[in-house]
């Protein structure tokens, strides 16, 4: 269903032939125009597509967001932003700028940010090679296969690589960079000269969107701290000049290369990849924006476009039994965060003291982020404090540790609420 879903998109672009390939890169020039390929790659490692899946491009800026993830987990925080910073440039990507007085690139998604990037992925003890090395195989751990460099159009960047000299420079003058500006480039223009698909894209993206996780192989590629960085400076930056449309009319965190390749990562849900060498003036595939653009419209996928999590984190509020043997039922669901479980705790707060007890269910809840764990665990601490009896049935694990300062009985199900502890209740300390 999804591949025909795909396919209909990809024929409704495909009649639209504005736009041209980069043509101030020789080797990009030649691309043929009418390729044209989509992907999705889901969290858990599926990955959908259609149309010309499996041609190899030229990665190019499309590998900024990774390299810049890849130099945070290296150096840190505080390093990186000590030499680039997160603000929109509301420039061309290859514009010659610096922020006033510190002297850094404005963003990591320009090429001036970029450069610098590459310089920080890895230890500072590692040469020019050793770097390129980390850099190629950061990237291939996103990807889950190893990456290998088209030779021809490095070649090609290199020979009309000017302004990036030019900016490496200007960057070695304010002292950000601290190496030759020429093998800073030399290394920057291999890192986009990478050999991708489609599938591997969306792939990439899906890493990101699975908190620094590929969904295929398993791996942690890079701290979760990191891509939650990186999505917010693929949300405000990686567009460019045109930053500010995408964010109101697609609203997913992207990033463009002049190959024609477009990327989007929506957080805990997605990877999108799409190809198509014709570009608009802003550098970007013309036929990879409506794409996105048809993506998000269809499927909800804008990042503003969220579910009423708070008024469907309590499915039902009941009371089992009668007497003095009653417990009030509060049965959640979904994915609760800061907002469901607020509601929670108003719930709790206003039912509680008519009943000896009070159950929490989250039989029907796939996952609790920090902040809604911490609240759970003080509605049960405070509700036992106040002498009622508290249980959890929580047959997944969903809330370890449900607090302390008073007695909270774990179950596997409502079922073990009448048995005799011991049976299938795990006692938890007070």
């Amino acid at each position: 269903m999804i591949p025909d879903y795909l396919a209909e998109a990809l024929g409704d672009v495909a009649s639209d032939t504005s736009g041209a390939p980069a043509d101030y890169i020789p080797e990009l020039a030649t691309a043929d125009p009418d390729l044209l390929g989509a992907a999705f790659a889901t969290v858990d490692g599926e990955v959908y597509g259609a149309g010309d899946l499996d041609v190899e491009l030229t990665i190019q800026s499309i590998s900024k967001p990774f390299v810049y993830a890849l130099a945070l987990a290296d150096r840190g925080f505080d390093a990186v932003l000590a030499k680039v910073g997160v603000e929109p440039s509301g420039e061309a990507f290859n514009e010659i700028s610096l922020e006033r007085g510190s002297g850094r690139p404005l963003n990591p998604m320009i090429n001036a940010g970029a450069i610098t990037t590459h310089s920080l992925a890895g230890s500072q003890e590692l040469d020019a090679g050793a770097r390129l090395e980390r850099v190629v195989a950061g990237l291939s751990a996103f990807a889950g296969r190893r990456l290998e460099i088209d030779d021809g159009v490095c070649a090609s960047e290199l020979e009309n690589a000017h302004r990036n000299l030019a900016i490496a420079h200007m960057l070695r003058s304010h002292g950000i960079l601290d190496e030759d500006p020429t093998a800073a480039v030399a290394g920057y223009t291999r890192q986009c000269s990478l050999l991708v698909t489609v599938r591997d894209l969306a792939l990439m993206a899906a890493t990101l969107a699975n908190r620094g996780v590929n969904p295929r192989t398993g791996e942690r590629v890079v701290p979760e701290r990191a891509v939650r960085q990186v999505l917010s400076v693929m949300s405000t930056c990686g567009m460019y000049d045109a930053a500010g449309d995408w964010a109101t009319q697609v609203g997913i965190p992207a990033k463009s290369g002049v190959a024609g390749g477009l990327i989007g990562a929506l957080p805990g849900q997605i990877g999108i990849a799409t190809y198509s060498p014709r570009l608009d003036s802003h550098g970007t595939s013309v036929r990879g924006v409506s794409l996105f653009e048809r993506f998000s419209s269809d499927m909800g996928m804008h990042l503003m476009e969220v579910p009423p999590a708070a008024r469907s984190a309590v499915r039902s509020n009941h009371v089992v039994g009668t007497g003095a043997s009653a417990i009030r039922v509060l049965q959640l669901q979904g994915e609760i965060r800061f907002a469901g479980a607020e509601r929670v705790v108003r719930e709790a707060v206003s039912t509680v003291p008519a009943e000896a007890g009070m159950a929490i269910d989250l039989t029907m809840v796939h996952s609790l982020d920090d902040v809604a764990r911490r609240m759970l665990r003080e509605v049960a601490r405070r509700v036992t404090l106040d002498g009622h009896e508290v249980v959890v049935v929580d047959p997944e694990s969903v809330l370890p540790d449900p607090g302390e300062g008073g007695g909270v009985t774990v179950v596997d199900s409502l079922a073990c609420l009448g048995q005799q502890e011991g049976d299938e209740r795990r006692q938890r300390p007070r």
